[in-house]
């Protein structure tokens, strides 16, 4: 067992976190993490509207007697989205760990803590996890360039944001991105995490609400089978590549605009490709670290090999390390 800061913090037993993904984390993958001893992580914008996300918690608190988080990701969406009765439900409900994305959560600081609840924020450069710090959160999330979803259009990968952040900061360190076995979790800690959060490692897992067809097609993904989007828009993200996505990614180099864009990147084609397979009509996100996805076991598997694999790889380390005394 691998005892941090972390999983001091969040009262977990390993300090393994399941990334919050839009229309799959959902509370089968949220609790089957939280069961398995890491921390399952709802994800609030999935959900319509704030009763559909006290349902959520609720069929979650069902399925699991551990610790779990809500995931609120503050950024701009096609939807009218009412932050704060988010928040408001999942501290009604008793939800103690809370987090955030996107945008600052300086607003709605008071009302986490007024309500109880540890405050994570996950961010992709480090200007934006010292301003967190100082804003009074309890841990980072850094989110490596060769992450899915949206990372830093600075374009700096986990091997240089982990050592940064954990040399500037005080708080304990999340590192993400890029991470999808024993050997990623060991060299996060060795830099200075002190957690680590896997998105589409869990992806293709059996609890996964992700259609059976998208997580065969997940598997096949080589490391060069992500592409860069929605930069003209300041919004850029690492997806699939597939044809539709190379279309979108015409579309920009011509200037197209946010309306034009929209009706070509938004989150129901996504929903679509995720819950029903349909992987030639919406843009998806997906990590690099889809290269080293071979099959789909269970989270409890994952996260058991993940933990096991990381004390033979400690082990391997300081058995094959070679100390020269002098020449």
């Amino acid at each position: 067992m691998l005892s941090t800061r972390i999983t001091q913090l969040l009262g977990i037993r390993h300090p393994i976190l399941q990334g919050a993904m839009q229309w799959l984390s959902r509370a089968e993958l949220a609790a089957a993490v939280s069961n398995a001893g890491g921390l399952g992580i709802l994800s609030a914008l999935t959900f319509p509207g704030s009763k559909e996300l006290r349902e959520e918690i609720r069929k979650t608190r069902n399925l699991t007697s551990k610790p779990f988080a809500v995931n609120v990701t503050l950024l701009p969406t096609s939807r009218q989205v009412n932050y704060g009765e988010y928040f408001a439900v999942a501290l009604e409900e008793g939800v103690k760990v809370i987090e955030t994305a996107g945008r600052s959560p300086e607003p709605y600081l008071k009302q986490i803590r007024d309500g109880g609840a540890k405050l994570l924020h996950k961010v992709a450069r480090i200007r934006d996890a010292l301003t967190a710090e100082r804003l009074g959160v309890d841990a980072v999330t850094i989110v490596g360039f060769e992450a899915g979803g949206h990372p830093s259009a600075d374009c700096v990968t986990s091997f240089i944001l982990i050592p940064e952040a954990a040399d500037g900061l005080k708080i304990p360190l999340i590192a993400a991105g890029g991470i999808g076995d024993s050997r990623g979790l060991v060299a996060a800690l060795a830099l200075g995490a002190e957690g680590v959060m896997l998105g589409t490692r869990f992806v293709a897992t059996r609890e996964c609400p992700a259609h059976p067809r998208f997580k065969e097609w997940l598997l096949q993904a080589s490391d060069r089978d992500t592409i860069l989007l929605e930069r003209s828009i300041n919004n850029m993200g690492r997806f699939m590549k597939t044809a539709y996505a190379q279309k979108v990614l015409e579309m920009e180099e011509k200037g197209a605009t946010l309306a034009e864009l929209l009706p070509y990147i938004s989150g129901e084609r996504g929903r679509k490709a995720l819950q029903e397979g349909d992987t030639e009509n919406a843009v998806i996100p997906c990590g690099q670290v889809a290269a080293l996805l071979h099959h789909i076991p269970s989270v409890k598997e994952v996260i058991e090999n993940l933990v096991a694999d990381a004390d033979r790889v400690m082990s391997r380390l300081c058995r094959d390390a070679v100390l020269s005394g002098g020449p």
